[in-house]
């Protein structure tokens, strides 16, 4: 089974490019894979096995 997790990251105005390599980076760690970036939006959609 799957669960999904929908984040906006907050990036502020510097560092934008270092902040979102940081936040993805952090959820890849702890097991997530981007599943989709929706466009002109900061949402991101994360999944994970919920059995691991």
């Amino acid at each position: 089974m799957k669960e999904y997790k929908v984040e906006m990251p907050k990036l502020g105005l510097t560092n934008r490019h270092q902040k979102y390599e940081d936040f993805l980076n952090q959820y890849a760690r702890e097991g997530w894979i981007v599943k989709h970036i929706v466009p002109n939006s900061s949402m991101v959609i994360f999944e994970r096995d919920k059995n691991r």
